[in-house]
């Protein structure tokens, strides 16, 4: 049996005691199976980056979305507040109104009693002018 593998081992190599895979075939067989290996992780590496871009894409879309939603009730809440305001300041010229509206009947009022008072003055005087006149009545 033992010559079964010395033969089996000689048959591996040639004459000159190189293997198969040494001589230029085999070196080139075993380019070509390196560069498949090769091709295929790159293909694979190609692969899981168009992956991880579809991942990408898939979270920058949801990401997207997110922001639009946070962009459309930042809207909403800034008409809200707007609307607030508008309220508050139509409030604020209603009292400024008023307010005005007050000093002006503060201010008719100052001269009706300032016109009362002198009215009162000239009747207190008219007893003095009727007697002056003539006039008895």
């Amino acid at each position: 049996m033992s010559l079964f593998f010395q033969h089996e081992r000689l048959s591996r190599y040639d004459s000159t005691g190189e293997s198969a895979t040494d001589k230029p075939l085999g070196r080139t067989s075993s380019y070509t199976r390196r560069e498949a290996r090769l091709a295929s992780l790159n293909k694979q590496e190609q692969d899981s980056t168009a992956k991880d871009y579809k991942k990408m894409y898939a979270e920058a879309l949801q990401e997207n979305e997110r922001l639009k939603s946070r962009l459309q009730d930042s809207k909403q809440e800034l008409v809200k507040i707007r609307s607030q305001l508008e309220k508050v300041a139509q409030r604020q010229d209603r009292i400024s109104e008023r307010s005005t509206v007050l000093e002006t009947e503060k201010r008719e009022k100052k001269v009706l009693e300032k016109r009362v008072t002198d009215m009162e003055e000239e009747i207190k005087q008219a007893p003095t002018l009727r007697f002056r006149c003539g006039y008895q009545p």
